[in-house]
């Protein structure tokens, strides 16, 4: 019969794994980091630490750091908050970390690809879009973009730079509002399908409703360009 292999490893087999590459390595040395909030493996019942493979990632991320850029603590965990929300740490002590793209066949994929789990302060939207303080507040100020708990999304991102692309062509923010007004509508008919859904009894009914939502806003994006475009087709 097959031992199940553990899906956690021990504080002493999380040194045996590192000592090899970090010689300085130590027990000791492990639960400093934790205690100053660098790691946070979970615990047995018995208080016996458990580290996942992304536990020791995550050390090995910190040790590197001090290794070989000499970073002190408090950058290094501003560099792993930076990871934790979807975002590149900057290569300069003090800089703003960008957005983690999405890639497809090694070429930067657009915005929309952005990770869904991104989450940026107001500073990092400004930066990553590529506006100025003053116009992030007039988009604000027309409801095209809202701040989520204490961060910006991806779809923050998303809408900021489309649009400062469309505003290239004359079209200000101001113009954008009959954009969200259609959307909103468009998120009212949607949720007016998968409301009935989350609401069945049974497990299965989230990942379903959440299914619906997937495909019927490619669905409703689709009609949307497509309506757009045939109207400009009748215009000519």
């Amino acid at each position: 019969m097959a031992v199940p292999v553990r899906a956690y490893l021990s504080i002493g087999e999380v040194l045996s794994k590192l000592r090899s590459e970090f010689s300085d390595i130590t027990i000791s040395k492990i639960r400093f980091l934790e205690s100053e909030g660098l790691i946070e493996p979970q615990r047995t019942p018995s208080g016996y630490r458990k580290f996942t493979n992304s536990d020791l990632e995550r050390l090995r991320f910190v040790l590197l750091a001090q290794r070989d850029q000499y970073l002190p603590l408090r950058v290094i965990k501003d560099n792993l908050d930076a990871l934790d929300r979807g975002l590149v740490p900057s290569l300069t002590v003090g800089g703003i970390a960008t957005p983690r793209l999405a890639t497809s066949d090694g070429v930067a994929s657009d915005i929309s690809a952005v990770e869904q789990d991104l989450r940026l302060t107001r500073n990092e939207l400004i930066s990553a879009a590529q506006i100025s303080e003053e116009q992030l507040t007039e988009y604000e100020s027309y409801g095209l973009i809202s701040i989520r708990g204490r961060h910006y999304d991806g779809d923050a991102l998303a809408i900021a730079k489309n649009i400062v692309a469309i505003s290239e062509f004359g079209i200000g923010a101001r113009h954008l509002r009959a954009f969200k007004t259609a959307a909103d509508r468009e998120v009212g008919l949607v949720e007016q399908v998968t409301t009935s859904i989350r609401r069945q009894k049974g497990t299965e009914s989230k990942a379903k409703a959440d299914e619906v939502e997937r495909e019927l806003a490619s669905l409703s994006i689709k009609l949307h360009a497509s309506l757009v475009r045939a109207g400009l087709h009748r215009s000519k």
